[in-house]
């Protein structure tokens, strides 16, 4: 196994829609054979799963006050929360490694981590439910896979000293409405920092990854790692990438299942999100999110919404009532009502 460096230009990187996309880099494009491992940092983020409905998932009041992005992985799974005291840990194999590793057993790659962190004082470690790591009964990290061709990435989340508040708050509960996509399964989580021997409960976060690196390597220093720095041709791909999927709107916010178009609408009053299916000039499925109004108010907007002709005519007065309710501005109709009905190739 050897370690890939995600930094670029000698600095951490730490916007998590560039580091959830360079997975799907190193398995779809670079293609390094063998078996790599990365780790790395985000700033405070919610990464929803690729089959989830992200008006099911997130309070986007909550985001939108504290600055929190939202990514959409392309592994499955549930939602998480991820800030700045918690590590993301990733296996990247491409053909036979020749060292056990098998996609779908998640023992596998959770072993080495597991392994480490006793080797730094935490007992009680085990995986449960498949892919959550525990230690006790309480999850400290979730984990998932994908994978292209011979080549798959399978990784998850370590909370070393995660602001649960706000992954309470950023995370919506488990709705008992009927709705497409995977739900995410809400667990008791606990951080690790607690369990750990005195010498690496008071470690920044990246004092603690370089302490768990060496750990998992077996050796004394991080520059004893063999490793695979990201070049600038690398980076270029990978931004390439970004700007063509994963930075999107599109992709974050509208890939949502059974809903097969998206608009975003940036209001006076905030952001609403629109997601709909249209089918022989009817809306078949709709949904609208952001920060206008509450998920209530625009659940209810989206219920008189389906059914409807998809033109101006028919929007207009279910967009006017609206309004009149204070959901939306008098002057956001219009600009809804066109986003609604506009075609994609105009």
């Amino acid at each position: 196994m050897f370690l890939i460096d995600t930094n670029r230009n000698g600095q951490a990187v730490t916007d998590a829609v560039v580091n959830q996309s360079i997975d799907n880099y190193l398995v779809n494009d670079l293609k390094l054979p063998g078996h790599g491992f990365m780790m790395y940092v985000n700033q405070p983020a919610v990464i929803v799963g690729v089959n989830q409905n992200v008006a099911a998932e997130v309070d986007f009041h909550y985001l939108a006050d504290q600055n929190v992005q939202l990514v959409r992985r392309t592994s499955g799974g549930g939602a998480v929360y991820h800030d700045e005291r918690n590590l993301i840990f990733e296996h990247i194999v491409n053909g036979d490694p020749q060292d056990g590793s098998v996609f779908g057993d998640y023992a596998i790659f959770a072993a080495p981590i597991l392994k480490a962190l006793e080797a730094m004082g935490v007992s009680n470690l085990g995986i449960r439910q498949k892919s959550n790591l525990v230690v006790g009964e309480k999850k400290f990290s979730g984990m998932t896979m994908f994978k292209n061709g011979e080549g798959y990435a399978a990784g998850g989340t370590i909370m070393y000293d995660l602001n649960v508040d706000a992954a309470h708050h950023a995370l919506l509960p488990v709705t008992k409405h009927a709705h497409r996509g995977v739900a995410s399964n809400r667990v008791a989580i606990t951080n690790l920092r607690q369990y750990l021997a005195p010498a690496y409960r008071d470690l920044t976060i990246q004092e603690f990854k370089t302490a768990l690196l060496c750990h998992i390597f077996q050796v004394d220093r991080i520059d004893q790692i063999k490793t695979y720095q990201l070049t600038n041709r690398d980076w270029a791909v990978i931004d390439q990438r970004l700007a063509e999927k994963y930075r999107t709107d599109a992709w974050n916010y509208g890939a949502n299942p059974g809903l097969r178009e998206y608009r975003r609408c940036q209001l006076v009053t905030g952001d609403l999100h629109l997601n709909f299916t249209r089918q022989s000039g009817q809306y078949r499925r709709v949904a609208l999110f952001g920060t206008v109004g509450t998920p209530t108010e625009l659940a209810a907007i989206a219920e008189q919404l389906t059914g409807q002709s998809a033109t101006i005519a028919a929007v207009t007065p279910v967009l006017s009532a609206a309004a009149e309710q204070g959901v939306l501005a008098a002057n956001d109709v219009a600009i809804v009502a066109s986003a609604l009905t506009k075609e994609d190739n105009e």
